[in-house]
């Protein structure tokens, strides 16, 4: 009897403990999903377009008073979970093919092929990459992801002839054709496109178990963000333009006062048997002309060793 009361009495105290744990992951995974929708709304992306498709009709939350459709953010974040879920359940993360074709998502694109090892194929999409065997780019993956099925559309298309299922960043005005996935979100900005791809590379990892509240996933969403090719000319100009100001002329043995236009006159023909001091510049002296004969009665040696008289 007392053992059976100390089993009962241990009962409670697991449940308890399990409860407790179970709440802890709920304020976790809600604080995580605030944290997220607070994201997508810094970026714009449950900003839509002024055309809605009657499919994406599910999606939407209202309509701005200029037009603009809104998208509901907490079913973006749904969807999200549900795309992360069936890129976990690939073995192979190289089975996975990441397109964009939209030069704002090619570096997004880029980064969550690098961090999440799936296949990139940013650029214009060559035909017949999923279908025909004989050309050298001929891939055949399990898993296609695009960022807009518009832009996107021979990939999405030859991925219907393969049977492939397909993961797309939609916006209001997109075509569902060959989508099997639909993200509702703003497709159109270089921010909204960046943090996309950011929250649902950081869901996969923390699916397969490499990002978790111990070992956080410390990238910036920034890396994922489209970067203008000025952006990155002006500091390889700064870089190029300091070395010129770091050596100035005094410094190097140059004269203060020295005129300008001395700098590039020409020097003065030499004479016969010495240099002539007249084109020279001021503060310097002229040089002793070299000695021709040598005692001895020998001729001088060519300083380079060739045509000496022996």
């Amino acid at each position: 009897l007392r053992r059976q009361e100390s089993r009962t009495d241990a009962q409670p105290e697991n449940q308890t403990k399990d409860l407790e744990k179970k709440k802890k992951r709920e304020i976790m995974a809600l604080s995580q999903k605030e944290a997220d929708i607070q994201m997508m709304l810094a970026a714009s992306c449950h900003l839509g377009t002024k055309n809605c498709d009657y499919q994406m009709q599910r999606y939407v939350y209202r309509r701005r008073n200029d037009g603009l459709y809104v998208f509901n953010l907490g079913k973006t974040w749904e969807k999200l979970q549900m795309a992360a879920r069936v890129i976990c359940a690939i073995e192979n993360p190289q089975d996975i093919a990441v397109l964009s074709a939209r030069p704002y998502g090619q570096r997004a694109v880029l980064k969550f092929a690098q961090y999440t090892g799936s296949k990139t194929l940013p650029g214009r999409h060559t035909p017949g990459t999923f279908t025909n065997q004989i050309t050298d780019k001929y891939e055949e993956p399990r898993l296609l992801i695009i960022t807009d099925p518009r832009t996107d559309i021979q990939p999405s298309r030859e991925a219907a002839y393969c049977n492939l299922p397909t993961i797309a960043f939609c916006d209001t005005d997109s075509p569902l054709k060959n989508v099997d996935i639909a993200i509702p979100a703003n497709n159109k900005g270089k921010h909204s496109i960046g943090v996309l791809y950011y929250i649902l590379c950081r869901m996969v990892l923390q699916m397969r178990g490499t990002v978790t509240a111990q070992n956080p996933w410390d990238v910036m969403v920034d890396l994922f963000f489209y970067r203008e090719p000025e952006e990155t000319k002006e500091p390889e100009q700064e870089e190029q333009a300091a070395p010129a100001a770091e050596f100035p002329a005094a410094e190097m043995g140059f004269a203060a006062g020295v005129d300008p236009s001395l700098m590039g006159a020409a020097p003065a023909a030499p004479a016969a048997f010495g240099y002539d001091a007249t084109g020279g510049m001021p503060g310097f002296e002229a040089a002793a002309a070299p000695p021709m004969q040598v005692p001895g009665g020998f001729q001088q040696m060519d300083s380079s060793g060739f045509g000496a008289q022996y």
